[in-house]
């Protein structure tokens, strides 16, 4: 009996290993909006789903980094569903607070960018299989608004 059982996971197993998963990609980070205080940025998850019906996403987690420091991180429950056969889109939305670039200054530096990482788990509910998590990274360079910019 524990034969059978061992065949039955390995044969299992094998099958999800060569189905196909939903894919993803995340587009650059953008400076959407900035205030006073803070600085709004947003980046898009492109999610392309395989299967003839939709699956719901479960959450999206990310986190913003620079300067091996965390600037931003947070989950988006339940976003919605990614639609059957085609691709859908997520928008990620951060807030940096100014105190934290003036801590990194040194990065931002005399070109006024900052080079980042942003690390991006999609979670989706697959059919037999559940919660599948899809890792995401992306580097990348962020050009700052100049004093002229919020005129």
């Amino acid at each position: 009996m524990a034969k059978l059982v061992e065949k039955a996971k390995q044969y299992v197993t094998e099958g999800v290993g060569k189905m196909e998963k939903p894919d993803a990609d995340l587009s650059w980070v953008t400076v959407k909006h900035m205030d006073r205080k803070a600085l709004s940025l947003e980046s898009d998850l492109i999610v392309s789903n395989p299967y003839s019906h939709d699956l719901p996403i479960c959450e999206v987690t990310y986190k913003l980094k620079s300067a091996n420091r965390e600037i931003a991180s947070g989950r988006i429950p339940d976003p919605g569903s990614i639609k059957a056969k085609d691709k859908t889109t997520v928008k990620i939305p951060t807030t940096v607070p100014y105190d934290f670039l003036i801590s990194i200054l040194r990065d931002i530096g005399a070109d006024w960018d900052i080079d980042y990482e942003m690390d991006v788990g999609l979670v989706v509910d697959l059919p037999i299989i559940g919660d599948f998590t899809v890792p995401l990274s992306k580097k990348g360079t962020l050009k700052l608004p100049t004093l002229s910019d919020m005129i």
